[in-house]
């Protein structure tokens, strides 16, 4: 708003010197705090909690796992009839009921391969047995068993997320499976029982689940269980590759690297992985958290991963199982774990050695082996059981991954098309890695797993260039009002001049 002043010796109107640094300030103010409401819905929320955010991201305070940003439904059917099509390339989210099978489908021609992993997420609060998890089948038209894998929570008993797989293989001299047309996804509970108590609630919530809302621990029978579906196609090869496994390769265990170790915050899912390479990689973890890391690996190359838990702050009793570290493949198919006892000392624990990444290796005998069949993206996902915190205190307790990768890079089969989703056996470019001095070694990871990959700040930096451009003409306009009501009187003035 301009001010006029009263008539002075000159018969001008002046704009005073604080006036104008007020109406200044008033200006840039009113843009700027128009920016972040300008942003939609949550973002605006997240911008303006930016400003209070730490530096370097803390340990959550409650479990969660994280779906993909761009899940698709997928609503289970009872039986093939109505069963939902799945889509190689996509990711999907459904529920699994105890005592019920799920069945989706696959709709595949006679070229590719497919496979279909399937990440069950108990609740946070929910009883589980050892045998608690869930089995995965693809069967064909015919009824005819394809593959079939079981994964279940294991001697911790702790709730986390449950990962098996399926596939449809086309391999030299096997008949089942071979043909064009519909395939199913069957997925079913293992482990329940009648007597495993009951519960209320879901907990879910957005783009995660976690803890439920019940006082009590909810049975494994009483809820359902969310599902993550990630179906993947991969191509033929433009000729035929050797089916030979290799016998000899580098089976020495292999020593951890040692160096300074760089902070990183682990992801909360497959989608969310956060990316690491050969090295030392600091983080935190709560009891009942699962941490997802994902490091590139090429063909002819061998990973190895370590992973260390610091110490508690007391000593009272052992827990079983209460560090576990699992390899998965880019499919998510799993390779190979290694588990922990925790007793309130330091711990450490290492993946057993294993042969280099190679194609052949699908026709090894050795489950570990064939599931390093293809390069790409290799999952490092590290549970810290809940137990833990009952014995000796909430945490976060300091966890430190040993990542090495070696062998010499080869060059792959030749694949005659894309996979689906595109890329997704390709090493590709690297994520970008902090940096170990000179800045905090601490990795920003968004919720997409990768830094600098924040939704609401890509938000806040485009309402910024648009808030700056608004204020530009808002003062552009300002000033040339001011000059023309300046002129205007000065004209006046002279008509009219002051006795």
């Amino acid at each position: 708003m301009t001010r006029r002043a009263g008539r002075g010796s000159a018969g001008t109107v002046r704009w005073r010197p604080a006036v104008r640094a007020a109406v200044r300030t008033a200006v840039v103010g009113a843009v700027l705090c128009a920016a972040p409401a300008a942003l939609p819905g949550p973002a605006a929320t997240t911008a303006r909690a930016a400003t209070n955010a730490p530096d370097a991201p803390a340990a959550p305070d409650a479990p969660t796992y994280a779906f993909a940003d761009d899940v698709r439904s997928a609503p289970a059917a009872t039986g093939t009839t109505g069963a939902v099509g799945l889509e190689p390339g996509a990711t999907y989210r459904s529920s699994l009921e105890s005592r019920e099978k799920a069945y989706y489908r696959l709709e595949l021609d006679g070229s590719v391969n497919a496979y279909v992993a399937v990440t069950a997420v108990p609740r946070a609060d929910t009883v589980l047995s050892v045998g608690d998890g869930i089995s995965v089948s693809v069967q064909n038209a015919d009824g005819a068993s394809c593959s079939r894998d079981t994964a279940t929570v294991g001697a911790s008993k702790s709730p986390q997320p449950i990962t098996a797989w399926g596939a449809r293989e086309l391999l030299p001299g096997r008949g089942l499976c071979q043909k064009a047309g519909t395939y199913y996804v069957v997925v079913e509970r293992t482990g329940v029982h009648p007597d495993n108590g009951s519960g209320s609630g879901s907990g879910s919530d957005g783009g995660g689940i976690g803890a439920g809302t019940g006082g009590e621990g909810t049975g494994s029978a009483a809820v359902p269980w969310e599902l993550e579906l990630a179906p993947v196609s991969e191509p033929a090869l433009r000729k035929a590759a050797a089916t030979r496994v290799p016998e000899a390769w580098d089976s020495a265990t292999p020593t951890p690297p040692v160096a300074e170790p760089v902070a990183v915050r682990g992801g909360a899912g497959f989608t969310r992985a956060t990316a690491v390479r050969q090295g030392v990689w600091r983080d935190e973890i709560v009891p009942g958290q699962t941490l997802f890391y994902k490091v590139p690996v090429d063909w002819g190359r061998q990973v190895s991963a370590a992973v260390d838990l610091g110490s508690a702050d007391k000593d009272s009793g052992y827990v079983v199982d209460a560090l576990d570290m699992t390899l998965y493949n880019p499919v998510r198919a799993e390779v190979k774990g290694t588990a922990a006892g925790y007793g309130g000392t330091q711990k450490s624990t290492a993946l057993p050695p294993l042969p280099p990444v190679g194609y052949a290796n699908r026709f090894a005998s050795a489950t570990s082996t064939k599931a390093l069949r293809f390069a790409g993206a290799y999952y490092l996902v590290v549970h810290l059981a809940a137990q833990v915190g009952d014995r000796f205190g909430d945490g976060p307790y300091g966890l430190t991954l040993r990542v090495r990768v070696g062998g010499r890079t080869q060059d792959g089969p030749g694949y005659a098309a894309r996979s689906a989703p595109r890329g997704v056996f390709d090493v590709g470019a690297p994520d970008p890695e902090p940096e170990a001095a000179g800045r905090a070694n601490t990795v920003d990871v968004s919720r997409s797993g990768t830094p600098g990959g924040d939704p609401a700040m890509k938000a806040v930096a485009v309402g910024g260039i648009g808030a700056g451009s608004l204020l530009l003409t808002v003062l552009g306009v300002w000033t040339l009002t001011a000059r023309r009501r300046a002129a205007a009187q000065m004209r006046a003035s002279a008509q009219n001049p002051t006795a």
